[in-house]
């Protein structure tokens, strides 16, 4: 297979636009086109006063990564401080309520399989009687 070798101006712009990450949601809504843009930065160059709309905020970058690894090191907090024997114990109860709750169904006819199984003998589409 022949590889294609793409200008070295189009692998500047695709750099370009990591940088300004506003231009690709721009462009999927449909208000730009990728090839007017490519035509702009081309004339205008990256350092024009037009593109720092599109910038993604170093700031807020920070701070979406401060988020991530924030929640990330209060889940492994929250890890470290579970006791085993507690949680084992709690998911027991749980068994055991669940168990009871089936068992008060099964005691009343609520379950799925009994109300079919009622039906079905009830009413039998073949009855004969005696003339």
């Amino acid at each position: 297979m022949t590889e294609k070798k793409e200008h070295p101006s189009i692998a500047q712009f695709k750099e370009f636009v990591k940088k300004h990450p506003k231009l690709i949601s721009e462009v999927r809504k449909g208000d730009k086109k990728w090839q007017e843009l490519f035509e702009d930065w081309y004339l205008l160059g990256e350092n024009d006063a037009s593109w720092q709309k599109y910038r993604e905020d170093a700031a807020e970058a920070e701070s979406a990564e401060d988020k991530k690894s924030d929640f990330m090191s209060r889940m492994m907090t929250a890890v470290k401080n579970m006791d085993a024997n507690q949680m084992n114990q709690h998911l027991y109860n749980m068994n055991n309520t669940i168990s009871s709750i089936q068992n008060l169904f099964s005691t009343f006819g609520l379950t799925k399989g009994a109300s079919s199984g009622q039906s079905k003998t009830q009413s039998n589409p073949f009855s004969f009687r005696k003339d």
